[in-house]
């Protein structure tokens, strides 16, 4: 179904009444994300009236924070003020040097997006308030890219974190540039940025890297996609639709509907959602059902990876991860390094 470009008034206001009702039914605080698209074609004013009224519901920003993920095309300092003002953080999504960034990203009109998305971070970078403001870049991988090349130039960016996605893709649709089940292209990516990741004397965070080593010594990852802690994640559209993790539409049309697509229009919603059966067996579709992850030795580490990497058109979401490969290649290494240094 296609969605409005931009949320209306309408909306917002009931997105923070159902918002203000969560808060105050449940003891721990969440995290909202705005992300698209691109949530910087609101525009300042309206931008600035979303950020107010979700923090007049949500005032304690260290228990509800609030992020943006953008390409940085659209940002000035007016906009940073507003994000700063708001206690709002933004993340930019650039995937390395150009030959990386220039595979997938580009503007609407089908050239490259970036020269601009790096006069956007560099606007970010140099901000007053930028400590606070810039958690960093989130890259995709490209394999055919030198990881070291791509390592080398958010650093040079002034990224102060970086994190990096698999590329979307399962057993029906292999993720570009993957040959097959049992190729390593990105396990051997992954392999290569890590042994230079760890002997970097001045390195930037790699949050993929760090997650899996928290992992292994007893922690909890910050994000789905690995270990065994589970993330509940609930989308909302720009008309107000409430979907389940977004990331699942790259298996089938309708895997995120919720039965009878429940809208924020109507008052509990968001709530009655959260307190479903249908929530709680979205929320552990991020648990691996195959027996080959009932029974590998690293399963509590990988977590069966993202539950869209899973889906097959004949076995559904009961499958290993595409990658699964990958993960016992490169999860392996960093254990080996562990062990290494008695960790």
């Amino acid at each position: 179904m296609d969605q409005p470009k931009l949320i209306s008034t309408e909306t917002v206001n009931n997105l923070c009444r159902e918002l203000s009702i969560v808060s105050n039914r449940q003891p721990s605080g969440f995290a909202i994300v705005l992300h698209g698209g691109e949530p910087f074609l609101l525009g300042e004013v309206k931008l600035s009236n979303l950020l107010a009224h979700l923090r007049d519901v949500l005032p304690n920003h260290e228990q509800y924070p609030i992020a943006i993920q953008t390409n940085a095309i659209l940002l000035n300092n007016k906009i940073l003020d507003i994000c700063h003002k708001y206690r709002v953080s933004v993340s930019a999504s650039v995937d390395g040097i150009r030959e990386a960034n220039d595979i997938g990203r580009f503007t609407h009109k089908g050239k490259s997006s970036f020269d601009k998305t790096v006069d956007g971070i560099k606007l970010l970078v140099s901000h007053d308030q930028s400590d606070f403001l810039f958690s960093g870049t989130l890259s995709v991988i490209q394999p055919t890219t030198n990881p070291i090349d791509n390592y080398n130039y958010l650093k040079r960016l002034g990224s102060k974190s970086i994190d990096i996605l698999l590329q979307d893709g399962n057993h029906t649709f292999l993720p570009a540039g993957k040959a097959s089940f049992n190729s390593t292209e990105y396990g051997d990516w992954l392999v290569e940025l890590f042994q230079y990741y760890v002997n970097d004397p001045d390195p930037v965070p790699i949050r993929f890297f760090d997650d899996i080593i928290k992992i292994a010594l007893g922690g909890n990852p910050e994000k789905e996609g690995k270990g065994e802690q589970g993330f509940g994640i609930i989308v909302i559209e720009t008309d107000g639709e409430i979907r389940k993790n977004d990331t699942l539409r790259a298996t089938f049309e309708g895997v995120d509907y919720f039965d009878g697509r429940p809208n924020i229009k109507s008052e509990y919603s968001l709530f009655n959602v959260l307190k479903s059966k249908e929530f709680a067996e979205a929320s552990s579709v991020q648990h691996p059902t195959s027996k080959e992850c009932q029974a590998c030795e690293i399963g509590h580490i990988c977590g069966g990876g993202m539950p869209l990497s899973r889906w097959s058109q004949e076995k559904g979401f009961d499958n290993p991860s595409i990658y699964c490969k990958d993960h016992k290649l490169y999860i392996g290494k960093m254990l080996e390094t562990l062990r290494r240094y008695a960790l």
